[in-house]
């Protein structure tokens, strides 16, 4: 990853700006895994990172510099594990037109052990997944397909596939 990741205070791997309670003026850039291009570079180099509210507990994936849930900027990064359970699913039979040789494929959002959700594909059969399946996360390098269907900056990005437990 090229961002300036450290030990957070409790000693799993994060963007050490956000260790303080939380990313101050001019301290969040496109290389913090408070950012998406972040989130990406690090699950690119195998870590799943997710950001945590200091006031309420609210796991954030990806990361964001301050909480979906209150509002509040006092966001530390985290690993997260890679194991959970389908949350929610559907089917893709129309996909855009770079996915068209794809579908129909599954998407689910998949609630990790951590509490945090996750949206992404499913390495399944739609009629073989059911809410409460345990899943892993994995990562794969983009097809030619999902290549062409990306904006610049998205194209060193891993891809995000749950497999089945």
């Amino acid at each position: 990853m090229t961002g300036d990741r450290g030990r957070d205070e409790t000693g799993t791997e994060g963007d050490s700006s956000s260790t303080d309670g939380g990313v101050g003026p001019g301290e969040l850039d496109a290389d913090s895994p408070l950012t998406l291009p972040g989130f990406f570079d690090a699950l690119a180099d195998g870590d799943l990172l997710g950001g945590v509210c200091g006031d309420c507990g609210e796991v954030l994936l990806p990361p964001r510099p301050a909480c979906y849930a209150c509002g509040s900027r006092d966001v530390s990064v985290r690993e997260q594990p890679r194991e959970g359970e389908v949350y929610s699913y559907t089917e893709v039979h129309t996909p855009p037109p770079a996915f068209e040789d794809d579908a129909p494929y599954t998407l689910a959002v998949v609630e990790l052990a951590s509490g945090g959700r996750l949206f992404g594909r499913v390495d399944a059969d739609y009629a073989d997944v059911s809410i409460g399946d345990r899943v892993r996360l994995t990562t794969r390098e983009p097809t030619e397909a999902e290549l062409s269907a990306a904006v610049s900056y998205e194209r060193e990005w891993p891809l995000h596939v749950f497999e089945p437990r």
